[in-house]
């Protein structure tokens, strides 16, 4: 039975590959075995439970040091390559940083739960409070807030505007409502 904090397969993947990238090799097993997941692997259409991301989060954090927060948005950023590849012909060649952050709740999400109806992103509700100013109202039973962040970062950087665009959350990160700021110079 799915339940509204599992995350997709495709996560998994991803956060695989993220740790591949990043650390040494064989690091993936070790960070299962130490998390006690004893699945041979995810697969990229089902849903498995927040515990297994967070065991392997909990364990790349106590092998590398860096705060569980951190890594979430490190990973964020570290997704927004491979997101854009999926997604690409939902974005518009015109678009930056502000575009698609202000369509990625209709258009990108939209996309994601017509295309893979076991994918369940966060709700994000965008205010446009002025051309320099968007507040983004992050919703999830998952309070992943800080990977969210990370994928704004991501984003930013894709863009070539990671010195213009300025994000944080102004509300606890592991809530599930939290409040990002993202401020655009």
């Amino acid at each position: 039975m799915r339940h509204e904090t599992d995350v997709h397969g495709s996560i998994f993947f991803l956060l695989k590959k993220f740790v591949d990238h990043n650390l040494p090799l064989g690091t993936w097993e070790k960070l299962k075995e130490k998390a006690r997941i004893s699945r041979p692997d995810y697969e990229m259409t089902a849903s498995y439970p927040i515990e297994d991301i967070g065991g392997i989060l909990v364990a790349a954090s106590e092998m590398t040091g860096l705060g569980e927060d951190e890594l979430k948005e490190r990973f964020g950023e570290y997704l927004v390559a491979d997101l854009f590849t999926l997604y690409k012909s939902y974005l518009q060649p015109d678009w930056k940083t502000y575009d698609v952050l202000i369509h990625t709740e209709r258009v990108m999400h939209g996309a994601v739960r017509k295309l893979n109806s076991t994918a369940n992103p966060p709700i994000l509700n965008v205010t446009l409070v002025s051309d320099q100013l968007l507040m983004i109202d992050y919703f999830s039973k998952r309070r992943m807030a800080s990977l969210a962040v990370g994928i704004i970062k991501g984003i930013a950087k894709y863009y070539n505007e990671e010195e213009k665009v300025i994000v944080r959350s102004v509300t606890p990160l592991n809530d599930e409502r939290v409040q990002i700021r993202v401020e655009f110079k």
